[in-house]
């Protein structure tokens, strides 16, 4: 496959940790130029220096911020929106102000980065846009996650509707779809179930490959869909065989 990415500028949200992180840090070994963004300053500050890699506070929340922070970068050729929040519960469960955030994290921070750089890339003659899901959408229903897979589900459908829009000017956007992957934030999810190891074997046992994704399998994934120049409008699923 042509290394379609070497060269180009890559804006990256939720950078700090987990997936963001190795994800800016593949597409700088792949060769682009990345944005790292959080707004977690303190956990940027780990990769500040990295090859490839500048950093910036951003918000995902804040439409000022997101476009202050588009427009001090100039054009961008691979947008990974990584920004997003797992909420527990059932929709009984479920308070409407965590809905609320869960949307406007989970899919509005999406429509604010994408409405930021996409006008730099039809006028550029195309980009790649990467929307991090879940297998815990429209592709699967998962137990005590309401908020968090129906925002996602939302994501797989904000995906296919811009896919869809400019397929003809040469933008490329799909949606990764991960199953339980290690984390800073799964990490405290356990933790906060009061018994660690329990809840860390149940994570692994819904696995059929009997263990928990890496976070560096899922940048591989991305780093393929900023060069897949033939794919757009898909939901990639990489579960380890849980939807099978």
């Amino acid at each position: 496959m042509t290394n379609w990415i070497n060269g180009k500028t890559a804006l990256v949200t939720a950078a700090g940790q987990g997936i963001g992180r190795a994800t800016a840090l593949a597409f700088a070994a792949a060769g682009a130029r990345v944005f790292a963004t959080d707004i977690n300053e303190a956990t940027l500050a780990e990769i500040e220096g990295e090859s490839g890699v500048e950093t910036r506070k951003l918000d995902v929340l804040s439409d000022d911020d997101v476009k202050a922070v588009v427009g001090e970068i100039g054009h961008v050729d691979v947008l990974f929106n990584g920004a997003g929040f797992v909420h527990g519960g059932s929709i009984l469960e479920m308070k409407d102000e965590d809905f609320d955030f869960a949307v406007d994290l989970n899919v509005r921070s999406m429509i604010r980065t994408i409405r930021a750089v996409l006008p730099s890339m039809l006028e550029h003659d195309g980009g790649a846009i990467i929307n991090m899901s879940s297998v815990a959408s429209s592709i699967k229903g998962v137990p005590n996650r309401f908020a968090y897979g129906t925002t996602k589900a939302a994501v797989v459908g904000l995906t296919k509707a811009v896919a869809a829009d400019y397929v003809a000017q040469n933008i490329r956007c799909n949606a990764i779809c991960p199953g339980t992957v290690e984390s800073p934030s799964l990490q405290e999810r356990m933790r906060a179930q009061g018994d660690y190891e329990k809840a860390r074997a149940a994570f692994i046992a819904r696995q059929p490959m009997g263990r928990l994704g890496e976070a560096e399998e899922i940048a591989d994934l991305a780093v393929y869909l900023a060069n897949a120049t033939y794919t757009s409008g898909q939901a990639c699923a990489i579960d380890g065989g849980w939807t099978i």
